[in-house]
């Protein structure tokens, strides 16, 4: 039956996590640094806020673009944190995580052949997602040797009349890497230029360190008519599998959305809605103990690395570091695989996050400090093993 299935589909490679970790399920006692999930439960108060509101009987379907409820939860907290007004009632859409409120963009936005801007190493659903909405990904190589800043004449050299949208995610998965108010600015004249429309996913705007604040692209003036913020509550608030994501924006991209979202998904479960609610009204000091932890963390395992001989940067956000590997004559697969069946522990190849990403491979330290120690030791062994 493969001949029926759509040739776009079949173009698309599996992404290449959760193909490497298909793998790693096969084995024991694996300490993983692969995937981008909190290793906390997700706070009390918050589960306890779904668990009454499955008591009071709400089971129901809810307006397809979210409760009202949420839409001002949501309004009121990004008017603190990021500094933007959206009006709950028709700018604000509550989608099934941030992943779909990205595929909902794209389809709103994208013409066949339309391009769409995106800084590279990058989330591995980026470039599919653009495909399958039937555009044509544009991928823009950020470098280790640049802290992995999105550089403007390198966009520059990329855009085309064709150029529709740039996409931008800072904090940044799989690199760590923060973007400041100045260089927002740029892009933002850039995308005014071009007259682009931004989708700026910032899931991890909450998880940024060393006193490092986040800027959101929207709050830039005169560019909130043209992005749309990407948002959620899976990565700050350790509710991934609550999947809860909210996309804002002008209101008729919005209406455009919700046409997608309420023919495929309808809604977001009532259950993450109620439980989101908590967390974005009441959910700050958690917030603040697991960034707090997750900085202890990343203290930790560049130290380790850079002790190693293993050239790693800083990473201001997020939960990841991003090690170059290229000086030990491997492929960032080749590496990842030779480090998980020698010394269990398991990293992702650079290169499923794109080209640019050989020769990298991402660690995440969301995991406890006990596993991290045990990671570090082992990783330090296996490169002391003929690589050096």
């Amino acid at each position: 039956m493969t001949s029926r299935i759509s040739a776009t589909v079949q173009q698309i490679p599996k992404s290449g996590i959760r193909d490497f970790f298909d793998i790693v399920q096969t084995m024991k006692d694996v300490i993983s640094l692969g995937i981008g999930e909190p290793d906390f439960v997700t706070p009390w108060h918050i589960r306890e806020a779904a668990i009454y509101a499955l008591e009071r009987g709400k089971t129901s379907y809810t307006a397809n673009l979210g409760t009202l409820r949420l839409r001002h939860a949501i309004a009121t907290y990004l008017a603190k944190h990021l500094h933007v007004d959206y009006h709950p009632k028709n700018e604000i859409l509550v989608s099934v995580g941030v992943s779909e409120a990205i595929d909902l963009a794209l389809r709103a936005l994208i013409n066949p052949g339309d391009e769409v801007l995106y800084h590279e190493p990058c989330y591995v659903s980026y470039g599919p997602t653009i495909t399958l909405a039937g555009g044509r990904p544009v991928p823009v190589a950020t470098r280790f040797e640049e802290n992995f800043a999105l550089n403007i004449a390198d966009l520059e050299k990329a855009v085309t009349p064709k150029s529709k949208i740039l996409m931008i995610n800072f904090p940044s998965n799989p690199t760590g890497a923060s973007i400041t108010v100045e260089k927002l600015e740029e892009l933002a004249r850039f995308c005014e230029k071009h007259n682009l429309i931004v989708l700026s996913d910032e899931i991890y705007s909450e998880l940024t360190y060393d006193g490092v604040t986040h800027h959101s692209i929207a709050a830039v003036p005169g560019m909130k008519d043209r992005t749309i913020l990407l948002h959620g509550v899976s990565k700050a608030f350790a509710m991934t599998g609550w999947r809860i994501g909210f996309a804002c924006g002008p209101a008729d991209i919005i209406e455009a959305m919700m046409k997608i979202h309420q023919y495929s998904i309808l809604c977001a479960p009532i259950m993450g809605q109620e439980a989101a609610v908590e967390a974005l009204e009441r959910g700050e000091f958690s917030v603040n103990q697991m960034r707090n932890e997750y900085e202890h963390r990343r203290n930790f395992v560049v130290a380790a690395c850079r002790d190693m001989g293993l050239p790693c940067l800083m990473p201001q956000g997020a939960f990841y570091i991003f090690p170059n590997i290229t000086k030990y004559g491997m492929s960032s697969k080749e590496f990842a695989l030779q480090l998980l069946q020698e010394k269990k522990v398991a990293v992702v190849p650079g290169s499923a996050f794109g080209a640019s990403g050989e020769g990298f491979v991402r660690c995440s330290y969301a995991t406890s400090m006990d596993k991290l120690k045990i990671a570090m030791e082992r990783l330090e062994e296996f490169l002391q093993q003929g690589f050096r």
